[in-house]
């Protein structure tokens, strides 16, 4: 009895472990499936049977996050995106007036699609760009991946873990934008601020040389139609329509197509992020029913406490893993609580180079073209970013 409850509580904290490497030393794992195996071994060894286990999976969340997956899917390949850059940067040819644009751009289109499918499009495009114009692309790319994250703090839909407390916390979407989106507007302000101090390359604005930018093709029958569901799928949501729901429905109507091969939207779906979500839940509800959470209901008392302890766990273990961590210990009707833990676990990725996937994917996208952004270089911009973000936060939730 005593190693099985050993081997338990050693599964759980290999897991843990586990989803704040990436990575188990010496095997081919990572989050996704480090949560599943995980999770395995804890049905394995009783802590829950099967039916507990698939009934601790939110079905809500994963059909939210499904559903806007298809849909940003359909609109990556009916041009949306592309289309979107060309628009923001016909405005301006000048170094700081392209930083103003990528910032604001890309900050406000992560508010209603999920920030990593624009941290996907916009930084290939941003390098191009750069490129074209001789221009040093690296706080152009740390603009890509602070927006993307500042800008989803201020809608449900914005990212992974506002779904999931959308879904725990029954907030309406447009409660959650008023209280969070001035949070999300005056980030990207301070955001740009730092990048102009941080890099005297930015702060010209004289115009470079014509900026274009390569379209591709639109094919107007599907860009037309995502964007006449997209919209209305938006409408679904400020009128408080369920946000599963009227996801799936959205997602079924796109995919009712005769213009794009179904297994292309398909491949777009972020199979391991579902899969990891799947794991989490179960690894949450063991944790919970072996009462490993008790030492946290002392720890987060306080506004502030939570805010900290959930840019630590962010950090740590990651912010998803982090949410459903601390999930239980909120009550359902604690509104300013969920509004802290939201905007708490997204503004924490940008601390560090591997706080967010948005972060790690403008890196690899650097480093692809020759270009180093480094852990120090980054962190130079982060620390101060974050610090800033969080203090606005907790003003403006806490004692709005």
């Amino acid at each position: 009895m005593i190693l099985i409850q050993f081997a338990i509580y050693g599964v759980i904290g290999l897991t843990y472990l586990g989803l704040a490497l990436g990575y188990i030393p010496g095997l081919r794992m990572n989050r996704a499936t480090i949560a599943l195996v995980g999770s395995t071994f804890l049905i394995a060894f009783g802590v829950l049977n099967l039916q507990e286990a698939w009934q601790a999976i939110d079905p809500n969340t994963i059909v939210f996050l499904l559903s806007m997956m298809v849909v940003n899917a359909n609109l990556s390949y009916a041009g949306f995106f592309r289309r979107a850059l060309a628009v923001l940067l016909s405005f301006t040819r000048s170094p700081l007036g392209l930083l103003i644009a990528l910032t604001f751009g890309s900050g406000i289109l992560s508010a209603f699609f999920l920030n990593d499918t624009l941290a996907l499009v916009f930084t290939p495009l941003t390098l191009s760009l750069a490129q074209a114009l001789s221009l040093n692309p690296i706080p152009y790319l740390l603009a890509i991946a602070g927006a993307t994250n500042i800008g989803s703090v201020a809608t449900l839909s914005g990212n992974p873990q506002n779904i999931l407390i959308g879904s725990f916390s029954g907030i309406p979407y447009l409660e959650f934008l008023r209280i969070l989106a001035p949070v999300a507007f005056i980030g990207l302000i301070i955001q740009v601020g730092l990048l102009w101090l941080l890099y005297p390359d930015v702060r010209s604005a004289k115009p470079c040389q014509v900026v274009a930018i390569n379209n591709q093709r639109i094919f107007k029958p599907l860009f037309n139609k995502t964007l006449v569901i997209t919209t209305g799928l938006l409408i679904a949501f400020t009128i408080g329509l369920p946000l599963a729901q009227s996801a799936l429905v959205a997602a079924s109507l796109l995919l009712i197509t005769r213009r794009i091969k179904p297994q292309r939207v398909l491949k777009k779906v972020d199979w391991n992020l579902l899969v990891m979500f799947s794991g989490l839940f179960i690894l949450t509800k063991a944790t919970q029913k072996l009462n490993l959470l008790q030492p946290f209901t002392h720890v987060i008392n306080s506004a502030a406490s939570l805010l900290g302890v959930t840019v630590v766990l962010s950090n740590l273990i990651s912010n998803v893993p982090a949410v459903l961590l601390l999930q239980p210990l909120i009550s359902p009707d604690d509104t300013k609580s969920w509004l802290l833990l939201a905007a708490g676990s997204t503004l924490a990725g940008n601390l560090t180079l591997f706080g967010a996937v948005a972060n790690l994917i403008t890196v690899e996208a650097a480093a692809d073209l020759g270009y180093k952004l480094t852990f120090l270089e980054h962190l130079r911009f982060g620390l101060p970013l974050t610090i800033c973000t969080l203090i606005i936060t907790y003003l403006w939730v806490n004692l709005g």
